[in-house]
């Protein structure tokens, strides 16, 4: 309220913005993830202004890497699950009692890649099974509406190239027919409609969309059970899941892709969304410890190495 609380929305400006989040920083003291949540909640609920046209474009554009490069920050290297991780995850929560309810949607996440926005939004209609296509048009949000309670909203996609039709694979149509099948034995369907928006695929017990943070805190404790149950099997583990978010799923997907010679980089662009192609190469196809000793083993092997 003493910052940029009391402004008119029309008359907001990057410069606003920006002092905004200087402020967080260097009087708040806050961390440079939490100014990203902050950021992310802002940048949705002034992209809902410009598209009611109250306003011509988001000042929160670019506010926060902006603010980065001023102070000189490296972006945080994102947690990417090796190959055996995800294996070690796949396992535990399909054989949980507790937990086999998440697999449909981690199935989906680390199968396409999708944004949770994306994935939480998704419809069934949106998924065509002859065609083994997925349609993502849209995001679903969770914020502030009315200054008083959270709610739902539809969102355009993050860029126009994130709007894509992208193939469905043999693991994501068996995840999507197992939560198909899971509600029509529990007599659970969608109770909601979001800006005229219903048929939500992923929901909770009570019907209504999955919410980011739910996501977010149920992985947290597969997590810790997955590795307790790994210290009880053996004291010194060969493997453990590391902290992971939705999002990490995403960028375990494109390091899968970097990791697969037959799919260039204009491909990963396009399922992952990217309008720029630099995006891709540059955030999301980072060098697991995995790949680097593949490299290393490739080149110890190689003819000149020994020549």
């Amino acid at each position: 309220m003493n910052s940029i609380g009391r402004q008119y929305v029309s008359s907001l400006k990057k410069s606003d913005i920006k002092r905004f989040y200087n402020y967080l920083a260097d009087e708040r003291r806050l961390q440079i993830g939490t100014i990203e949540s902050v950021h992310t909640v802002l940048h949705q609920i002034l992209q809902l202004a410009v598209d009611d046209e109250l306003i011509a474009s988001n000042p929160a554009d670019s506010a926060v890497k902006e603010l980065m490069r001023a102070r000189n920050i490296d972006h945080r290297k994102p947690t990417v699950l090796t190959t055996v991780q995800q294996n070690l995850l796949m396992q535990f929560v399909s054989e949980s009692p507790i937990y086999s309810r998440w697999m449909p949607i981690i199935s989906v996440l680390l199968g396409t890649g999708m944004r949770v926005g994306e994935l939480t939004g998704l419809r069934w209609c949106d998924v065509d099974f002859q065609k083994r296509e997925i349609d993502i048009n849209h995001a679903l949000v969770y914020y502030n509406r009315s200054g008083q309670h959270c709610t739902f909203g539809i969102n355009d996609t993050k860029t126009p190239a994130s709007k894509r039709v992208i193939p469905m694979t043999d693991s994501v149509k068996d995840a999507f027919l197992k939560e198909r099948a899971y509600q029509a034995e529990n007599g659970l369907f969608c109770q909601m409609d979001v800006d005229g928006y219903s048929d939500f695929i992923f929901l909770n017990r009570f019907g209504y969309p999955l919410q980011q943070n739910v996501l977010n805190k149920a992985f947290q404790r597969i997590i810790r059970d997955c590795n307790d149950q790994e210290f009880l099997k053996s004291n010194a583990p060969a493997v453990l899941l590391p902290h992971f978010s939705c999002h990490s799923l995403r960028h375990t997907f494109a390091t899968n892709l970097a990791r697969n010679p037959n799919i260039s980089v204009k491909v990963a662009q396009y399922l992952l969304g990217h309008a720029d192609v630099t995006t891709t190469l540059n955030i999301y196809s980072h060098c697991t410890e995995e790949m680097m000793e593949n490299a290393r083993n490739a080149l110890d092997s190689s003819k000149f190495m020994h020549e």
